[in-house]
């Protein structure tokens, strides 16, 4: 998983958070099958949220072990018996080292929503990435937003990873609870977000205030930079103030996933 870090060498300053193969057993030899795709999503967090979902609609493929097709079976009637198949077999559709936990699908993708309908009214918190590319770190940045109540996920159209794979397994079905949208331009969203009534707070490990000074109840949008790079320039411009998580134990790495995390708690926390 990606690192993050930002020192501030001997100078007394404040610390802060800174976002800096083939199976074998697989057909007989000369008769190959399709190499594994990358379109799956597998885990059984991450496929029952999505089945229940109805805007996914009726899966495209599901495949499942039998013990969980009598579970499908069970939570799902309306649905239309998985395809049975061992383990193996199943771990064969998809990536190297995907823990499918005996289910896979391919499912209809999420639609993002316009940014005018994500964060209309204005209320609550949102969270946007700047160039995070780790699926891991976003399927996780997913999973936080679900579990604290996040209004959404706002990312790039271009520089964001798929809603496949390891990025849904690590967000464990949120990403059929945390809605999202996607936009081309961050700095021209956070124009757009002002102008319907948002606030945006950037993480950075040399803001001069802590996230608790910096937010006030106002209806936030949390912008944290991309794994290495931290918030591009022009998008930290665009925000109204920057903030550093704390770090009094000196230890100065914090991956994104973690920070995001760490926000949102402090962003949602009553203030009085």
């Amino acid at each position: 998983m990606a690192r993050h870090f930002r020192r501030n060498e001997g100078n007394g300053e404040p610390r802060g958070w800174s976002p800096q193969g083939a199976r074998g057993g697989g057909a007989p030899q000369g008769k190959r099958g399709p190499p594994p795709s990358s379109d799956w999503l597998w885990g059984w967090h991450p496929v029952t949220a999505a089945l229940a979902n109805p805007a996914r609609g009726a899966p495209r493929r599901l495949v499942a072990s039998e013990e969980r097709a009598r579970e499908l079976a069970a939570r799902f009637p309306a649905l239309a018996a998985a395809e049975i198949a061992e383990p193996a077999e199943i771990a064969r559709l998809l990536p190297t080292g995907a823990a499918h936990q005996g289910v896979a699908l391919k499912a209809a993708p999420i639609e993002p929503l316009p940014l005018a309908e994500l964060a209309s009214p204005a209320a609550g918190v949102l969270i946007m990435l700047d160039q995070v590319t780790d699926p891991q770190n976003v399927g996780a940045v997913f999973r936080s937003a679900a579990a604290f109540g996040a209004r959404g996920v706002i990312l790039q159209d271009r520089h964001a990873p798929p809603f496949t794979g390891a990025l849904a397994k690590a967000a464990a079905g949120a990403l059929d609870a945390a809605p999202h949208a996607r936009v081309v331009n961050l700095a021209r969203a956070l124009d757009e977000l002002d102008g319907l009534g948002w606030r945006a707070v950037g993480l950075a490990g040399d803001a001069p205030e802590t996230l608790d000074a910096v937010l006030d109840g106002r209806p936030t949008v949390l912008v944290l930079g991309s794994e290495g790079e931290g918030l591009r320039r022009l998008v930290s411009e665009h925000c109204d103030a920057l903030a550093r998580i704390p770090m009094p134990g000196g230890f100065e790495s914090l991956n994104v996933a973690a920070a995001a995390a760490v926000a949102l708690y402090e962003a949602v926390r009553p203030r009085f």
